[in-house]
């Protein structure tokens, strides 16, 4: 029975001796101290080498795409330009050519010649059948590969109406858009054309364009037969800072030059007429200030869509370091729009 005592001592010691809970925690901790050192680092390694991987594989993505998009818009501006330089070249040769050969005739009566008679030349025939098969082409290329790319404020996930843009090239016929007025002619000095809807047509609006200033756009009115405005059409503006607006006249203005009756005069013998019925300008006089026009809207095209370019370049620009180290990205982005791969431009154009 003594023998049995301690046994039942060591059963009767408080419990309080035995490892509690946080003891075990305790123990646990310190046995994997070193592997959880490990995991950190592992995870922390992990977390960040994937962060810069994803922001690499983003980079990358951006630059196919700036490297896609500036492809497209500089193809559709060579395409566009190419096309409307060769008819025009073609036309300043032909035209050169039958004013040449009238000037040997002495004869002092004039008839009308109509502008198909000056087509004899194959090259030029070839190059007005592509432009004329491919003018509609032109203006939603160049919609598509240079305006939008170059417009910064342009969110293509955002909901944009169809008929946005009402301006095409049977408007512009039936507003009987006039391709010698001066007004009419492409500029970017003045005012810049917001995208807001110029309402109804007024006096002072359609006869003085002018009225309120010099403007990168033109507020287009549709009159009647009698030469009134039409009070029922609504006002289509032209805005000269869209490429696409750009080639809708441009191909308009060509189809007018030649659709209408040349100014070009060739000799009947055996007529007389009198000299106030002989034009105040000479025929090549005319014809020569139809053609620079011609030149002087596509020059105004080459111009904006070499901006437009440099827009695509800064849409796609690098954001530097700051913009890709974690946390710092995220607090420059809560305060400005500075690390966006698509950056809204700050400087006006003018």
């Amino acid at each position: 029975m003594e023998q049995d005592l301690p046994k039942e001592a060591a059963r009767a010691q408080p419990a309080a001796n035995a490892p509690g809970v946080w003891q075990r925690i305790q123990s646990w901790d310190s046995r994997l101290s070193v592997t959880k050192g490990l995991t950190a680092v592992t995870l922390l390694t992990g977390l960040v080498g994937g962060y810069f991987q994803y922001i690499s594989s983003y980079d990358q993505k951006m630059s196919e795409q700036a490297k896609t998009d500036m492809d497209l818009a500089a193809k559709t501006f060579m395409d566009i330009s190419d096309a409307f330089a060769e008819v025009q070249t073609q036309q300043e040769t032909m035209l050169r050519d039958e004013f040449d050969s009238l000037k040997v005739q002495s004869s002092p009566a004039f008839i009308p010649v109509d502008s198909k008679t000056l087509e004899p030349y194959d090259d030029y025939r070839k190059a007005r059948i592509v432009l004329r098969r491919n003018g509609a082409i032109f203006a939603r290329k160049a919609e598509i590969y240079i305006d939008w790319p170059s417009d910064m404020g342009r969110d293509a996930a955002a909901e944009h109406t169809l008929d946005q843009d009402p301006l095409t090239a049977t408007l512009l016929t039936k507003y009987n858009f006039d391709c010698e007025s001066e007004a009419n002619m492409p500029q970017f000095k003045g005012a810049i054309y917001n995208g807001g809807d110029p309402g109804r047509p007024s006096e002072e609006l359609c006869n003085d364009p002018t009225a309120n200033g010099l403007k990168s756009y033109v507020e287009l009115c549709a009159r009647l037969p009698n030469g009134t405005v039409d009070p029922l059409q609504k006002v289509v503006t032209i805005n000269w800072w869209s490429a696409k607006h750009h080639v809708l006249v441009m191909h308009h203005c060509f189809e007018a030059l030649r659709g209408q009756l040349n100014l070009l005069q060739v000799p009947a013998s055996g007529k007389q007429v009198s000299s106030d019925r002989k034009p105040e300008t000479t025929p090549q006089d005319s014809s020569e200030r139809r053609l620079q026009l011609q030149a002087r809207r596509l020059d105004a095209f080459m111009t904006l869509t070499m901006s437009q370019l440099d827009r695509i370049r800064v849409r796609y620009r690098p954001t530097g370091f700051v913009c890709h180290a974690p946390v710092l990205r995220e607090a420059v982005g809560y305060f400005t729009n500075h690390c966006l791969p698509n950056q809204p431009i700050k400087s006006e154009r003018s």
